[in-house]
């Protein structure tokens, strides 16, 4: 079956990024369209929505503006302020859609940075230069400039020739806002001698730390060793001090995360025990410290706890404990607030029922996620939960991502 060619009145943007609008078979989702646009669209034929992408606008939106086509940046044609706009009205109707709840939200908090905010990327690494990983379908796409990277990082990619990076597959970088360094992990095969040229090709072109990560289904966990230089370098998010690195989880863009970690520590409030689940390294934790007696850190991942547990020996927070587990089993904590930031599926049923059932009367949900989000605080809604603040914060500009900070009380 082929694609054909339909002009379509967009009426609203709607999560993912996508324009919806309807015709005689239902409803299409365009990327690339703005609401109260005219377009002619591509439709690719199949079963359920169909979807497509813009041909030509044939009524341009005021909020329109010429931004790259990049696969990475899927709202870069329009307006930041239209952009933050979009994301509240993605919240907006998970709430009415998935929880069924009619409640206010506020206006997005915007990301300090526009563009060049993320200090952190992932490469393919193709003869003809650096690529990135095409999401629908198509080959990779060569590109000369990432308007989404930190200026460290697009430094470092001007200096590099991909030929001298075999025999490694990809590259992922991670840069320092605070410090201005830049670390690399290659991705390949084999012994770490085997990467000796790529490595000091990656020292010379400046960056502190090389490590190599055999190639995995599962980002790096096939295990990761430092080749030359340091693993890790030092990061701010909001009041503290973090170490990141190339392999390890940590948010692409530490300003706008770091007034999201002040904002959630504001409303968790003062108690006697915190518990911060998917608590990560700690960087939320450590927000909340200054105002518990206690804070408890769970999280599954080993080297996130190790790294935390490193940071605050630095720092000297005393009244943080990291302990390796999974959400759905903290109950015996004894907290009275839950800070919750999980992973964009959400609360699974086993922990939305320990958080029913633990001592907490507060809980700050934190989410990338707004679907999952909705799904969830429809379900704590009807245990008896209520919904209070609700505020999107914008930590990927230029795409349709939105992060939402969230409290509820008993």
């Amino acid at each position: 079956m082929s694609d054909s060619l339909v002009t379509l009145e967009i009426e609203k943007l709607v999560a993912g990024g996508f324009g919806l609008a309807r015709d005689d078979a239902g409803v299409v989702l365009v990327r690339g369209a703005l609401p109260g646009e005219r377009v002619t669209a591509s439709i690719k034929a199949g079963k359920g929505v169909r979807q497509g992408s813009v041909v030509e606008v044939l009524r341009r939106s005021p909020d329109r503006v010429d931004g790259p086509d990049l696969p990475t940046a899927d709202l870069g044609h329009a307006t930041y302020e239209a952009q933050l706009a979009y994301k509240r009205g993605f919240v907006e109707e998970a709430l009415t859609r998935i929880a069924k709840i009619r409640h206010e939200v506020e206006e997005t908090v915007p990301s300090p940075d526009a563009w060049n905010y993320r200090n952190t990327a992932q490469y393919l690494i193709t003869p003809q230069g650096f690529a990135y990983r095409e999401r629908r379908g198509n080959d990779p796409l060569v590109f000369q400039a990432d308007p989404l990277v930190m200026p460290e990082i697009q430094a470092i990619l001007d200096k590099l020739d991909p030929e001298r990076l075999d025999p490694a597959t990809e590259i992922a970088f991670r840069a320092s806002k605070l410090t201005g360094e830049v670390v690399a992990a290659i991705i390949g095969s084999g012994e770490p001698r085997q990467y000796l040229r790529a490595s000091d090709h990656l020292m010379d072109a400046g960056v502190v730390g090389v490590s190599l990560a055999e190639p995995a289904g599962k980002r790096f966990s096939a295990g990761v060793r430092l080749i030359a230089g340091e693993g890790e370098i030092r990061e701010r998010f909001g009041s503290v001090e973090v170490s990141v690195s190339a392999v390890g989880f940590a948010q692409v863009n530490p300003q706008a995360a770091g007034l999201a970690y002040i904002h959630a520590a504001e409303l968790a409030g003062k108690g006697d025990h915190a518990a911060d689940l998917y608590g990560g390294a700690g960087a939320i934790a450590r927000h909340l410290a200054p105002n518990f007696r206690r804070v408890t850190v769970l999280d599954t991942s080993k080297e996130a706890l190790e790294r935390g547990r490193q940071d605050v020996q630095q720092s000297g927070q005393k009244n943080i404990t990291y302990r390796q587990g999974d959400a759905a089993r903290f109950s015996e904590m004894g907290a009275d607030v839950i800070v919750v930031d999980p992973p964009r599926a959400g609360l699974d049923e086993a922990a939305r029922q320990h958080i029913q059932h633990s001592t907490a009367d507060r809980l700050v949900y934190i989410s990338c996620d707004p679907a999952t989000w909705a799904r969830d605080v429809g379900e704590l809604a009807r245990y008896g939960w209520k919904l209070g603040t609700v505020t999107p914060h914008d930590f990927y500009p230029q795409t349709s991502h939105v992060e939402i900070v969230s409290v509820l009380e008993r």
